[in-house]
């Protein structure tokens, strides 16, 4: 019998690589992960991404939820944590992780994964938070690592457009 969640990622996966087949505009890839994620995630109450767009700094990139921060840098939070370390972050009790940034205070629990792009440079953390505590697993997150695997090649352009931002000057 399949498991439920691996068989959630598994369909999560064949839609994206219809949708971004041939695509590479990282900022679409990301919309659209965010959004597939969204629809077939129920315990998740914000997807999204926060990109690289300075050393040691993310900001906040498509998304689907309630206003998210706006900038993070390495060294707060658990999508600071999953970018400096460059690993995920499985964390079912947020209010326990050191320098957790509340930017949803009704949120619980989060998992975090790094997207690098096809040279193996980090682009962006793919965060997925949940109101529920404990709403993630070790399944979930070796699905959002196949997720954001799957992100790769559409990533080659990341730096392009970073380095288009005023934070990056």
């Amino acid at each position: 019998m399949t498991d439920p969640r691996s068989a959630t990622y598994d369909r999560v996966l064949r839609d994206l690589a219809a949708l971004l087949a041939g695509l590479d505009d990282p900022i679409a890839a990301m919309a659209s992960a965010a959004c597939v994620l969204k629809e077939a995630l129920p315990q998740a109450s914000w997807v999204g991404f926060y990109r690289v767009v300075a050393p040691r700094l993310l900001r906040v990139g498509p998304y689907q939820g309630p206003v998210g921060c706006l900038e993070i840098s390495f060294d707060r939070g658990v999508c600071g944590a999953a970018a400096r370390e460059r690993r995920w972050q499985l964390v079912p009790d947020v209010r326990a992780f050191p320098g957790h940034i509340a930017c949803d205070a009704a949120a619980r629990s989060e998992v975090v994964v790094p997207v690098f792009d096809a040279r193996g440079d980090l682009a962006a953390v793919l965060d997925v938070d949940s109101h529920e505590p404990a709403a993630f697993d070790d399944d979930d997150r070796r699905g959002l690592e196949r997720v954001a695997a799957a992100l790769s090649p559409a990533m080659a352009r990341w730096r392009e457009l970073a380095d288009r931002t005023p934070a990056a000057r």
